[in-house]
Protein backbone atom coordinates (compact mmCIF):
# COMPACT_ATOMS: atom_id res chain seq x y z
CA UNK A 1 0.00 0.00 0.00
CA UNK A 2 1.23 3.51 -0.86
CA UNK A 3 -0.49 6.56 0.62
CA UNK A 4 0.11 10.19 -0.27
CA UNK A 5 -0.58 12.82 2.41
CA UNK A 6 -1.18 16.20 0.86
CA UNK A 7 -0.99 19.78 2.14
CA UNK A 8 -1.07 22.90 -0.01
CA UNK A 9 -1.57 26.68 0.04
CA UNK A 10 -0.72 26.87 3.75
CA UNK A 11 -0.26 30.64 3.35
CA UNK A 12 -1.47 32.31 6.57
CA UNK A 13 -1.71 29.10 8.63
CA UNK A 14 1.42 30.25 10.46
CA UNK A 15 -0.53 33.17 11.91
CA UNK A 16 -2.67 30.69 13.89
CA UNK A 17 -0.32 28.60 16.06
CA UNK A 18 -3.07 26.23 17.19
CA UNK A 19 -4.01 25.47 13.59
CA UNK A 20 -0.35 24.79 12.79
CA UNK A 21 -0.40 22.32 15.67
CA UNK A 22 -3.61 20.69 14.47
CA UNK A 23 -2.29 20.35 10.92
CA UNK A 24 0.97 18.78 12.03
CA UNK A 25 -0.89 16.52 14.47
CA UNK A 26 -3.19 15.22 11.71
CA UNK A 27 -0.27 14.61 9.34
CA UNK A 28 1.65 12.75 12.03
CA UNK A 29 -1.39 10.63 12.89
CA UNK A 30 -1.85 9.62 9.25
CA UNK A 31 1.85 9.12 8.53
CA UNK A 32 3.58 5.76 8.44
CA UNK A 33 6.11 3.67 6.49
CA UNK A 34 3.65 3.39 3.61
CA UNK A 35 3.06 7.16 3.35
CA UNK A 36 4.75 10.19 1.76
CA UNK A 37 3.94 13.73 2.95
CA UNK A 38 3.67 16.04 -0.07
CA UNK A 39 3.31 19.81 -0.49
CA UNK A 40 2.05 21.52 -3.63
CA UNK A 41 3.01 25.16 -3.35
CA UNK A 42 2.18 28.50 -1.72
CA UNK A 43 3.50 27.00 1.50
CA UNK A 44 6.17 29.71 2.03
CA UNK A 45 3.82 32.72 1.73
CA UNK A 46 1.71 34.85 1.97
CA UNK A 47 0.75 35.77 5.53
CA UNK A 48 1.76 38.05 8.37
CA UNK A 49 4.44 35.82 9.87
CA UNK A 50 5.59 35.00 6.36
CA UNK A 51 6.22 38.71 5.74
CA UNK A 52 8.15 39.01 9.00
CA UNK A 53 10.29 35.90 8.51
CA UNK A 54 10.48 36.09 4.71
CA UNK A 55 9.26 32.50 4.34
CA UNK A 56 11.63 30.99 6.90
CA UNK A 57 8.71 29.98 9.16
CA UNK A 58 7.70 27.28 6.65
CA UNK A 59 10.94 25.37 7.15
CA UNK A 60 9.99 24.56 10.74
CA UNK A 61 6.59 23.28 9.61
CA UNK A 62 8.13 21.12 6.88
CA UNK A 63 10.41 19.51 9.44
CA UNK A 64 7.66 18.99 12.02
CA UNK A 65 5.24 17.58 9.43
CA UNK A 66 7.79 15.35 7.72
CA UNK A 67 7.19 16.89 4.29
CA UNK A 68 9.27 14.87 1.83
CA UNK A 69 8.56 16.55 -1.51
CA UNK A 70 7.37 20.04 -2.41
CA UNK A 71 6.82 22.16 -5.52
CA UNK A 72 6.57 25.88 -6.24
CA UNK A 73 3.43 27.99 -6.11
CA UNK A 74 3.21 31.55 -7.39
CA UNK A 75 3.52 32.95 -3.84
CA UNK A 76 6.66 30.96 -3.11
CA UNK A 77 8.49 33.71 -5.03
CA UNK A 78 6.95 36.58 -3.02
CA UNK A 79 10.33 37.55 -1.56
CA UNK A 80 12.27 37.21 -4.80
CA UNK A 81 13.95 34.28 -6.51
CA UNK A 82 17.17 34.75 -4.52
CA UNK A 83 15.26 34.27 -1.25
CA UNK A 84 13.38 31.29 -2.69
CA UNK A 85 16.70 29.66 -3.58
CA UNK A 86 17.97 30.25 -0.06
CA UNK A 87 14.86 28.68 1.47
CA UNK A 88 15.06 25.69 -0.86
CA UNK A 89 18.68 25.12 0.12
CA UNK A 90 17.80 25.21 3.84
CA UNK A 91 14.56 23.20 3.83
CA UNK A 92 14.00 19.51 4.50
CA UNK A 93 11.83 18.52 1.50
CA UNK A 94 13.17 17.81 -1.96
CA UNK A 95 11.80 20.57 -4.19
CA UNK A 96 10.59 19.35 -7.58
CA UNK A 97 10.01 21.37 -10.73
CA UNK A 98 9.59 20.01 -14.23
CA UNK A 99 8.60 23.31 -15.85
CA UNK A 100 10.23 26.29 -14.09
CA UNK A 101 13.29 27.58 -15.93
CA UNK A 102 15.83 30.35 -15.52
CA UNK A 103 18.37 31.27 -18.18
CA UNK A 104 17.41 28.14 -20.09
CA UNK A 105 18.11 25.75 -17.20
CA UNK A 106 16.00 24.22 -14.44
CA UNK A 107 15.43 26.83 -11.77
CA UNK A 108 17.34 26.11 -8.56
CA UNK A 109 19.18 23.05 -9.85
CA UNK A 110 22.33 24.21 -8.03
CA UNK A 111 20.51 24.38 -4.68
CA UNK A 112 18.83 20.99 -4.96
CA UNK A 113 15.73 21.48 -7.11
CA UNK A 114 15.08 18.35 -9.16
CA UNK A 115 12.68 17.78 -12.04
CA UNK A 116 11.56 14.49 -10.46
CA UNK A 117 12.28 12.07 -7.66
CA UNK A 118 11.90 8.30 -7.47
CA UNK A 119 11.03 7.07 -3.96
CA UNK A 120 10.89 3.54 -2.53
CA UNK A 121 7.69 3.36 -0.49
CA UNK A 122 6.52 0.14 1.17
CA UNK A 123 8.00 -1.99 -1.61
CA UNK A 124 6.74 0.21 -4.46
CA UNK A 125 8.65 2.71 -6.58
CA UNK A 126 6.79 6.03 -6.75
CA UNK A 127 7.91 8.78 -9.10
CA UNK A 128 7.11 12.42 -8.27
CA UNK A 129 7.34 15.52 -10.46
CA UNK A 130 6.39 19.14 -9.83
CA UNK A 131 4.54 21.76 -11.91
CA UNK A 132 3.86 25.48 -11.51
CA UNK A 133 1.25 27.66 -13.20
CA UNK A 134 2.86 29.12 -16.36
CA UNK A 135 1.22 32.49 -15.59
CA UNK A 136 3.27 32.87 -12.40
CA UNK A 137 5.65 35.44 -13.83
CA UNK A 138 2.68 37.56 -14.91
CA UNK A 139 1.02 37.21 -11.50
CA UNK A 140 4.07 37.81 -9.32
CA UNK A 141 6.60 40.52 -10.23
CA UNK A 142 9.11 38.91 -7.85
CA UNK A 143 9.20 35.93 -10.22
CA UNK A 144 10.56 38.11 -13.04
CA UNK A 145 13.27 36.31 -14.98
CA UNK A 146 11.64 32.91 -14.66
CA UNK A 147 10.06 31.13 -17.61
CA UNK A 148 7.63 28.23 -17.55
CA UNK A 149 7.35 25.44 -20.07
CA UNK A 150 4.07 23.81 -21.04
CA UNK A 151 2.98 21.63 -18.09
CA UNK A 152 1.43 18.88 -20.23
CA UNK A 153 4.56 18.51 -22.37
CA UNK A 154 6.74 18.55 -19.25
CA UNK A 155 4.61 15.89 -17.57
CA UNK A 156 4.63 13.58 -20.56
CA UNK A 157 8.41 13.82 -20.85
CA UNK A 158 9.25 13.41 -17.16
CA UNK A 159 6.60 10.75 -16.52
CA UNK A 160 8.03 8.66 -19.37
CA UNK A 161 11.52 8.98 -17.86
CA UNK A 162 10.18 7.91 -14.46
CA UNK A 163 8.43 4.88 -15.96
CA UNK A 164 11.63 3.96 -17.79
CA UNK A 165 13.43 4.26 -14.46
CA UNK A 166 11.17 1.69 -12.86
CA UNK A 167 8.38 3.80 -11.35
CA UNK A 168 5.26 1.74 -10.65
CA UNK A 169 3.29 4.92 -9.93
CA UNK A 170 3.71 8.50 -11.19
CA UNK A 171 2.43 11.39 -9.09
CA UNK A 172 2.26 15.07 -10.05
CA UNK A 173 2.67 17.79 -7.44
CA UNK A 174 0.69 20.51 -9.18
CA UNK A 175 0.19 24.21 -8.61
CA UNK A 176 -1.83 24.60 -11.79
CA UNK A 177 -5.25 25.12 -10.22
CA UNK A 178 -7.94 24.67 -12.85
CA UNK A 179 -5.35 23.13 -15.18
CA UNK A 180 -5.33 19.88 -13.21
CA UNK A 181 -8.32 18.48 -15.05
CA UNK A 182 -6.78 19.05 -18.49
CA UNK A 183 -3.56 17.49 -17.21
CA UNK A 184 -5.43 14.39 -16.07
CA UNK A 185 -7.06 13.96 -19.48
CA UNK A 186 -3.85 14.55 -21.43
CA UNK A 187 -1.27 12.50 -19.50
CA UNK A 188 -0.70 9.04 -18.09
CA UNK A 189 -0.22 9.65 -14.37
CA UNK A 190 -1.72 7.94 -11.35
CA UNK A 191 -2.43 10.95 -9.15
CA UNK A 192 -2.41 14.74 -9.28
CA UNK A 193 -2.06 16.51 -5.95
CA UNK A 194 -3.32 20.01 -6.70
CA UNK A 195 -3.18 23.51 -5.30
CA UNK A 196 -3.50 27.18 -6.33
CA UNK A 197 -7.31 27.18 -6.50
CA UNK A 198 -8.62 27.06 -2.94
CA UNK A 199 -11.74 24.96 -3.41
CA UNK A 200 -11.44 21.40 -2.10
CA UNK A 201 -11.77 18.25 -4.15
CA UNK A 202 -11.07 14.52 -3.89
CA UNK A 203 -12.16 12.50 -6.89
CA UNK A 204 -11.11 10.54 -9.94
CA UNK A 205 -10.75 12.36 -13.26
CA UNK A 206 -10.04 10.39 -16.45
CA UNK A 207 -8.65 7.52 -14.41
CA UNK A 208 -6.40 9.83 -12.36
CA UNK A 209 -6.87 10.43 -8.63
CA UNK A 210 -7.02 14.13 -7.87
CA UNK A 211 -6.98 15.94 -4.52
CA UNK A 212 -6.98 19.60 -3.55
CA UNK A 213 -7.06 20.42 0.19
CA UNK A 214 -7.86 24.11 -0.14
CA UNK A 215 -6.07 26.87 1.74
CA UNK A 216 -5.01 27.61 5.28
CA UNK A 217 -4.15 24.16 6.59
CA UNK A 218 -7.70 23.16 7.54
CA UNK A 219 -7.75 19.93 5.54
CA UNK A 220 -5.27 17.19 4.62
CA UNK A 221 -5.65 15.14 1.44
CA UNK A 222 -4.98 11.40 1.36
CA UNK A 223 -4.55 9.27 -1.76
CA UNK A 224 -4.26 5.48 -1.52
CA UNK A 225 -2.63 4.44 -4.77
CA UNK A 226 -3.20 0.72 -4.23
CA UNK A 227 -6.87 1.07 -3.35
CA UNK A 228 -7.47 3.81 -5.94
CA UNK A 229 -9.13 6.15 -3.46
CA UNK A 230 -8.85 9.84 -2.61
CA UNK A 231 -10.27 11.57 0.45
CA UNK A 232 -9.95 14.66 2.61
CA UNK A 233 -9.45 14.81 6.39
CA UNK A 234 -10.33 17.76 8.62
CA UNK A 235 -7.33 18.54 10.78
CA UNK A 236 -9.38 18.22 13.98
CA UNK A 237 -9.48 20.12 17.25
CA UNK A 238 -6.50 18.88 19.25
CA UNK A 239 -3.26 20.68 18.39
CA UNK A 240 0.20 19.21 18.80
CA UNK A 241 1.12 21.47 21.70
CA UNK A 242 4.87 21.53 21.16
CA UNK A 243 4.45 22.63 17.54
CA UNK A 244 1.80 25.23 18.41
CA UNK A 245 4.09 26.60 21.13
CA UNK A 246 6.97 26.75 18.64
CA UNK A 247 4.99 29.21 16.50
CA UNK A 248 3.25 31.09 19.28
CA UNK A 249 4.57 34.58 19.83
CA UNK A 250 6.88 34.71 16.81
CA UNK A 251 5.15 37.81 15.44
CA UNK A 252 4.94 39.65 18.77
CA UNK A 253 8.18 41.56 18.32
CA UNK A 254 6.90 43.17 15.12
CA UNK A 255 4.36 45.27 17.02
CA UNK A 256 1.49 44.18 14.81
CA UNK A 257 -0.93 43.64 17.69
CA UNK A 258 -1.76 47.35 17.90
CA UNK A 259 -5.57 47.83 17.71
CA UNK A 260 -6.62 50.03 14.80
CA UNK A 261 -10.42 49.86 14.93
CA UNK A 262 -13.23 47.58 16.02
CA UNK A 263 -15.99 45.53 14.42
CA UNK A 264 -19.28 44.90 16.20
CA UNK A 265 -20.93 42.24 14.04
CA UNK A 266 -18.28 39.72 12.93
CA UNK A 267 -17.18 40.21 9.32
CA UNK A 268 -16.65 36.83 7.59
CA UNK A 269 -13.78 36.47 5.11
CA UNK A 270 -13.83 32.80 4.15
CA UNK A 271 -13.72 31.83 0.48
CA UNK A 272 -17.46 31.13 0.34
CA UNK A 273 -18.03 34.74 1.34
CA UNK A 274 -15.42 36.52 -0.77
CA UNK A 275 -16.12 34.49 -3.92
CA UNK A 276 -19.88 34.39 -3.31
CA UNK A 277 -20.81 37.92 -4.42
CA UNK A 278 -21.00 41.28 -2.69
CA UNK A 279 -19.82 41.05 0.93
CA UNK A 280 -18.89 43.36 3.76
CA UNK A 281 -15.17 42.63 3.77
CA UNK A 282 -14.96 43.15 0.01
CA UNK A 283 -16.80 46.46 0.30
CA UNK A 284 -14.47 47.58 3.11
CA UNK A 285 -11.30 46.85 1.14
CA UNK A 286 -12.63 48.35 -2.10
CA UNK A 287 -13.69 51.53 -0.27
CA UNK A 288 -10.32 51.78 1.46
CA UNK A 289 -8.60 51.50 -1.91
CA UNK A 290 -10.89 54.12 -3.47
CA UNK A 291 -10.42 56.65 -0.67
CA UNK A 292 -6.67 56.20 -0.14
CA UNK A 293 -6.09 56.10 -3.90
CA UNK A 294 -8.26 59.20 -4.37
CA UNK A 295 -9.97 57.46 -7.28
CA UNK A 296 -13.45 57.27 -8.77
CA UNK A 297 -13.75 53.51 -8.25
CA UNK A 298 -12.19 51.01 -5.86
CA UNK A 299 -11.78 47.44 -7.08
CA UNK A 300 -10.36 44.37 -5.37
CA UNK A 301 -10.36 40.85 -6.76
CA UNK A 302 -11.81 38.14 -4.51
CA UNK A 303 -8.58 36.17 -4.68
CA UNK A 304 -6.74 39.18 -3.29
CA UNK A 305 -8.68 38.84 -0.02
CA UNK A 306 -7.08 36.10 2.01
CA UNK A 307 -9.42 33.83 3.91
CA UNK A 308 -9.29 33.49 7.66
CA UNK A 309 -11.27 33.90 10.83
CA UNK A 310 -13.88 36.69 10.77
CA UNK A 311 -12.82 40.20 11.68
CA UNK A 312 -14.44 40.71 15.05
CA UNK A 313 -13.99 42.97 18.05
CA UNK A 314 -10.66 44.78 18.14
CA UNK A 315 -9.05 44.79 14.70
CA UNK A 316 -5.28 44.99 14.80
CA UNK A 317 -2.65 45.96 12.30
CA UNK A 318 -1.87 42.24 11.97
CA UNK A 319 -5.50 41.55 11.01
CA UNK A 320 -5.34 44.12 8.22
CA UNK A 321 -1.94 42.95 6.99
CA UNK A 322 -3.25 39.38 6.97
CA UNK A 323 -6.25 40.39 4.86
CA UNK A 324 -4.01 41.55 1.97
CA UNK A 325 -0.51 40.30 2.90
CA UNK A 326 1.29 41.33 -0.28
CA UNK A 327 4.22 43.69 -0.64
CA UNK A 328 2.87 45.27 -3.77
CA UNK A 329 1.35 48.70 -4.18
CA UNK A 330 -2.14 49.97 -4.47
CA UNK A 331 -2.22 51.35 -8.01
CA UNK A 332 -4.50 53.83 -9.72
CA UNK A 333 -5.33 53.02 -13.33
CA UNK A 334 -6.94 55.41 -15.84
CA UNK A 335 -9.38 53.62 -18.16
CA UNK A 336 -12.31 54.60 -20.34
CA UNK A 337 -15.82 53.68 -19.34
CA UNK A 338 -15.88 51.26 -22.23
CA UNK A 339 -12.81 49.41 -20.94
CA UNK A 340 -14.04 49.45 -17.35
CA UNK A 341 -17.26 47.80 -18.53
CA UNK A 342 -15.26 45.29 -20.57
CA UNK A 343 -13.12 44.43 -17.54
CA UNK A 344 -16.11 43.90 -15.27
CA UNK A 345 -17.82 41.76 -17.88
CA UNK A 346 -15.22 39.10 -16.99
CA UNK A 347 -15.82 39.24 -13.23
CA UNK A 348 -17.77 35.97 -13.21
CA UNK A 349 -15.95 32.65 -13.00
CA UNK A 350 -17.49 31.38 -16.25
CA UNK A 351 -15.52 34.08 -18.07
CA UNK A 352 -12.14 33.38 -16.47
CA UNK A 353 -9.60 30.60 -16.55
CA UNK A 354 -8.94 31.00 -12.84
CA UNK A 355 -11.01 29.42 -10.09
CA UNK A 356 -14.40 27.79 -10.13
CA UNK A 357 -17.11 28.64 -12.70
CA UNK A 358 -19.58 29.94 -10.09
CA UNK A 359 -17.14 32.29 -8.36
CA UNK A 360 -17.59 36.07 -8.34
CA UNK A 361 -14.32 38.00 -8.57
CA UNK A 362 -15.04 41.75 -8.24
CA UNK A 363 -15.69 43.86 -5.15
CA UNK A 364 -16.43 47.52 -5.86
CA UNK A 365 -16.65 50.92 -4.23
CA UNK A 366 -17.92 54.06 -5.92
CA UNK A 367 -19.80 52.01 -8.49
CA UNK A 368 -22.93 49.91 -8.89
CA UNK A 369 -23.05 46.92 -11.22
CA UNK A 370 -25.78 44.67 -12.57
CA UNK A 371 -24.41 41.52 -14.19
CA UNK A 372 -26.19 38.77 -16.11
CA UNK A 373 -24.30 35.51 -15.47
CA UNK A 374 -26.32 33.57 -18.03
CA UNK A 375 -25.37 36.03 -20.78
CA UNK A 376 -21.91 36.80 -19.41
CA UNK A 377 -22.61 40.51 -19.76
CA UNK A 378 -22.82 43.73 -17.78
CA UNK A 379 -26.42 44.97 -17.89
CA UNK A 380 -25.77 48.29 -16.18
CA UNK A 381 -22.86 50.10 -14.57
CA UNK A 382 -22.85 53.35 -12.63
CA UNK A 383 -19.89 55.33 -11.35
CA UNK A 384 -21.13 57.48 -8.52
CA UNK A 385 -24.80 58.14 -9.27
CA UNK A 386 -24.34 58.38 -13.04
CA UNK A 387 -24.41 55.67 -15.73
CA UNK A 388 -20.91 55.04 -17.00
CA UNK A 389 -19.93 57.08 -20.07
CA UNK A 390 -18.08 54.80 -22.54
CA UNK A 391 -15.88 57.66 -23.73
CA UNK A 392 -15.08 59.21 -20.35
CA UNK A 393 -11.95 58.37 -18.36
CA UNK A 394 -12.25 56.97 -14.85
CA UNK A 395 -9.62 56.41 -12.21
CA UNK A 396 -9.72 52.94 -10.64
CA UNK A 397 -7.75 52.10 -7.47
CA UNK A 398 -6.86 48.41 -7.55
CA UNK A 399 -4.08 45.92 -6.71
CA UNK A 400 -1.15 46.37 -9.06
CA UNK A 401 -1.38 42.63 -9.72
CA UNK A 402 -4.51 43.18 -11.81
CA UNK A 403 -2.54 45.21 -14.33
CA UNK A 404 -0.01 42.41 -14.80
CA UNK A 405 -2.05 39.22 -14.98
CA UNK A 406 -4.15 37.85 -17.82
CA UNK A 407 -6.00 35.48 -15.46
CA UNK A 408 -8.35 38.11 -14.06
CA UNK A 409 -9.79 41.24 -15.69
CA UNK A 410 -7.67 40.87 -18.86
CA UNK A 411 -9.01 44.15 -20.25
CA UNK A 412 -6.65 45.95 -17.84
CA UNK A 413 -2.95 46.20 -18.60
CA UNK A 414 0.30 47.88 -17.52
CA UNK A 415 -0.36 50.73 -19.95
CA UNK A 416 -3.27 51.82 -17.72
CA UNK A 417 -1.06 52.50 -14.68
CA UNK A 418 -1.32 56.19 -13.79
CA UNK A 419 0.25 56.34 -10.33
CA UNK A 420 1.17 54.15 -7.38
CA UNK A 421 0.04 54.49 -3.79
CA UNK A 422 1.14 52.78 -0.60
CA UNK A 423 1.48 49.03 -0.11
CA UNK A 424 -2.04 47.58 -0.05
CA UNK A 425 -2.13 46.69 3.64
CA UNK A 426 -0.85 50.17 4.52
CA UNK A 427 -3.80 51.56 2.58
CA UNK A 428 -6.14 49.50 4.77
CA UNK A 429 -4.40 50.71 7.94
CA UNK A 430 -4.67 54.35 6.84
CA UNK A 431 -8.34 54.03 5.97
CA UNK A 432 -9.25 52.04 9.10
CA UNK A 433 -7.47 54.56 11.32
CA UNK A 434 -9.58 57.42 9.92
CA UNK A 435 -12.85 55.68 9.06
CA UNK A 436 -12.98 52.36 10.90
CA UNK A 437 -13.57 48.90 9.49
CA UNK A 438 -17.35 48.58 9.68
CA UNK A 439 -19.00 47.97 6.31
CA UNK A 440 -22.37 46.85 5.02
CA UNK A 441 -23.78 45.38 1.85
CA UNK A 442 -26.11 47.61 -0.14
CA UNK A 443 -26.79 45.81 -3.42
CA UNK A 444 -24.00 47.55 -5.31
CA UNK A 445 -23.22 44.24 -7.08
CA UNK A 446 -26.30 42.46 -8.40
CA UNK A 447 -25.83 39.17 -10.24
CA UNK A 448 -28.71 37.51 -12.08
CA UNK A 449 -28.88 34.26 -14.00
CA UNK A 450 -27.31 32.23 -11.21
CA UNK A 451 -27.77 31.77 -7.48
CA UNK A 452 -24.91 33.55 -5.74
CA UNK A 453 -24.46 32.67 -2.08
CA UNK A 454 -23.80 35.56 0.31
CA UNK A 455 -22.66 35.15 3.88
Amino acid sequence: MVRLLHHSDLEHVYDDPDRVGRLVGRLRALDGPDAVVCGTGDDLAPGVLALIERGRQALDLFEAAGTAVETFGNHDFDFGVKRTRSLVRASAPTWLSANVRRDGARFGADVGVQSSRLCEVDGARVGFLGLTDPDTAAMNPKAAGLTFTDPIDATRRVAADLRDGGATHVVVLSHLGAGDEALAHATDVDAILGGHVHSQRAEEVAGTLLTRPGAGGRVVGEVDLAAGTARLHEVGDAPTTTVADQFRGRADAAGLDEPIASVGTPMPRDDATTFGGECRVGNFVAEAFRVVGDADVGLVNSGGLRSGDPLSGAVTRADLVGLVPFEEPLTVAAVTGERLTEALSTAHGESLGFGEPDWWHAHLAGARLSYDAAAGAVRSLQVGATPVDPGATYEVALPDFLLRTNQEFPAFGPQDREREGPVQYEALVRYATDHGVEARTDGRVHVTGQTVVKQ
